[in-house]
């Protein structure tokens, strides 16, 4: 952010602000973000329901979230990267096998959902496992946007959330 450009400054925290109270609402933990092309026309993204369950191996955990777009204009999902982890790889599920991919669409006016049993992500390498109660940070990358940082919180290893995650 440039401190010169007050209002730039100001447009992110009243997205920062939004997505707040949009997560207050959903009752869902996780963090938000917003990032993307200015004006209505592009992709205008941010994440909910972020959280990692504890892990029962000491090198590999699954994460899942939510990525809502509310532009008009469809974006991808290209990488994920963590200092808490040597590699992140994203995956789908088809047929109940596992697949890795690439990218992921983020469809215009829609998300792209992570939950168990469907797309997610594999932290693998992980260089310390993660407790319930500590917080991975990530960073996602896209092919239009600029990247987001999402803050996800370790819950414990059975955690089921009741937003249809």
């Amino acid at each position: 952010m440039n401190p010169g450009n007050p209002g730039k400054r100001l447009a992110l925290t009243a997205i920062a602000v939004a997505g707040a109270l949009a997560l207050a609402g959903c009752g869902g933990s996780g963090s938000s973000g917003a990032s993307g092309a200015s004006g209505s026309s592009g992709a205008e993204l941010s994440v909910q329901a972020s959280y990692m369950p504890q892990p029962v191996s000491a090198d590999m955990a699954a994460g899942f979230l939510t990525i809502t777009n509310k532009g008009g204009t469809k974006d991808e999902l290209t990488s994920v990267t963590s200092d808490s982890a040597g590699e992140i790889t994203m995956h789908e599920t088809n047929g109940g096998a596992m697949e890795e991919v690439n990218s992921f669409e983020v469809p215009a006016h829609g998300q792209l959902v992570f939950k168990s049993g469907g797309n997610h992500l594999m932290f693998e390498k992980l260089k310390h496992r993660p407790e319930q109660g500590d917080t991975i940070t990530l960073k996602l990358k896209f092919a239009e946007s600029g990247p987001l940082t999402v803050e996800m919180p370790v819950k414990s290893a059975t955690y089921n959330p009741s937003t249809g995650h």
